[in-house]
Formats: structure tokens, sequence, C-alpha cells
């Protein structure tokens, strides 16, 4: 369950802080990308992690933001090495399929997981930062929106390997001295694919890539006294299946971009205007409060 305080504000941060090495794995995934580009390179130096069998153009764009380093989840010597002086890890390597078979899915994303924890643990990380899913919670009917401290309810196999993440994440935060946050991400998608007929499924699962590196850098500066918290990674769409009123309060993320808003099926409606409160602070609806002095019916009766 998670904890609920006052968010930290990352700008009180000390010089010492403002340059965390920030190891980032799974750097050349489409999250990873995204976020070694448009990082603040003045509070993080990152170290990109990637797959040893990568070729070098899917690794080659990375150079210009960070310390490129090979390394595989199951070779516990390499991230015995890149895990070396590291405060934050961001992990986002793993299996990302939902239709994947077991053996996949267990190797990367169970004991994959597992590797890197004990990595961070030797090396004396401050932080873990765990790319968990939406599909830790597609068990739950369609329209039931989920809260950060209910029960987790994979939809899929690739969702019970991340139930195990969380869990481990909160095993490793709360009694083995690593603080973790587990981000349960939506659908990641550029604004180009939100505005695209075909992107009607994600319409209460979209995350922004500008969101999405925010809420990173939420979690990389949250205080260390956080030792463990689910956090819900979705943009501030009008209708969405995680709430993620939660997260605005734990770590202040403040999402800029609704699917709403941005898809050309609803963006005609003005939905975020028109969609009505059903309370006192529609135009249309007024407070039941009369005032019954005297007074009060002399003026009335004066208008």
């Amino acid at each position: 369950m998670n904890s609920f305080r006052l968010y930290f504000d990352s700008k009180k941060m000390s010089s010492s802080e403002s340059s965390r090495l920030v190891l980032v794995t799974g750097a050349a995934g489409n999250i990873g990308k995204y976020f070694a580009e448009h990082a603040n390179k003045q509070k993080y130096k990152l170290r990109l992690m990637v797959h040893s069998t990568h070729e070098p153009e899917k690794t080659e764009p990375l150079k210009p933001f960070g310390e490129i380093v090979q390394g595989d989840l199951d070779q516990m010597n390499a991230l015995d090495k890149v895990c070396k002086d590291v405060h934050t890890i961001i992990h986002l390597a793993g299996d990302p399929d939902p239709s994947g078979t077991w053996d996949s899915l267990r190797k990367a994303n169970i004991e994959g997981l597992y590797n890197i924890f004990l990595a961070a643990k030797k090396a004396g990380v401050k932080r873990m930062v765990y790319a968990s899913s939406i599909h830790a919670i597609t068990g739950y009917p369609k329209d039931v929106q989920v809260k950060t401290n209910e029960p987790s309810n994979p939809g899929d196999l690739y969702g019970v390997t991340k139930c195990f993440g969380e869990a481990l994440c909160r095993y490793m935060g709360e009694k083995e001295g690593v603080p973790s946050i587990a981000i349960r991400i939506g659908a990641f998608q550029d604004h180009s694919a939100a505005r695209s007929k075909d992107s009607i499924d994600m319409m209460d699962a979209w995350l922004s890539q500008r969101d999405c590196v925010q809420l990173l850098e939420r979690c990389i500066d949250a205080p260390e006294d956080l030792k463990f918290a689910i956090v819900h990674g979705l943009s501030n769409n009008t209708f969405n299946r995680m709430e993620i009123d939660s997260t605005r309060r734990l770590l202040g993320y403040d999402p800029q971009d609704n699917f709403f808003e941005e898809s050309e099926a609803f963006k005609h409606l003005s939905m975020t205007d028109e969609l009505a409160g059903h309370n006192v602070e529609d135009d249309r609806q007024k407070s039941g409060l009369r005032d019954k002095s005297s007074e009060h019916k002399k003026n009335e009766k004066k208008k």
C-alpha cells in the first residue's frame, strides 16, 4: 500500500544531488531512448545500458546523451560493473510482449529483475524505479478505475510477471534497503499516435512522451525515506483506467497531456469543457443554500 505525503520539491536539491548518476536499463527501447534524449542533463548523469546483441544503429544515436554500456540481465559480473557508483536505476529492460510465453517472460522479467536488484543492493544503489505495467491490473473489468492501493489483478501472463516485480520492489525497499518505486506504465505513445484514427483503444491508458519523462524524473527525485510505492503512469486523460490522483499527491506529478484533446475522434467535442461536473460549480446548476433572513428577502425583492 502506498504512503501519502506532500510531494518533494526537487528545486531544493543540493548541488551534490544535482549530478547523480542514473543507470537506465533497456536504454535502446522506446521509453529508454526518449528519456535519454530529454532527461534533465543538469540534474542527472546517464549511464545507458544496452543489450550486448544490439546493432550499432540502435546504440549510436544514444551516444550524445550519456555513457553507453553493454549488459545482459543474466550476466551478474556485467551488472555489478554497470551498477558501480549509481544513485538510481531506471529499470526498463525486459520482455515487453503481453503475449509472451513463460520461458521468455520468466528469464527477462523475473530472473532478470532479481539479478539487477541483487547488483543494486551490492552497489549501494539508493533508488530503483521499476517499469511495471497497466497489465498488472487489467484483470479488473474495463469499467473499474483502479487505485494504487487496491490488489493487483493481472490480465495476462505478462501482467503476472509485473505483479511479481511490484512484490519484489516492496520486499527490496522495505526489507533489503533498496527503496523502490514501481510505475504502472500505460500506452506510451507520441502525440501523432494519439491523433490517429486507430488510437481509440488507448483512450483511457495513454501516456505521452513528455509526461513519462516528467514522471520518471519525479521518481528519481522522490524523498529518500520513501521506501516503496506503486504509482500510475498515465497522462491527464479525461477518462483513465487507473487513477492518478495518488501519484500527483505522492510525487507532485503534473501531467500536461490529454488524449481527448489530441484525438481527432474526440477533439471537436470539447469534452473537458462540456462534461457536466454534476455539482454546484456547473454553470447550469445553482447552490441549494438559501438565506431566509428578513434582510436578505428585502434585498431579493428590490432586485
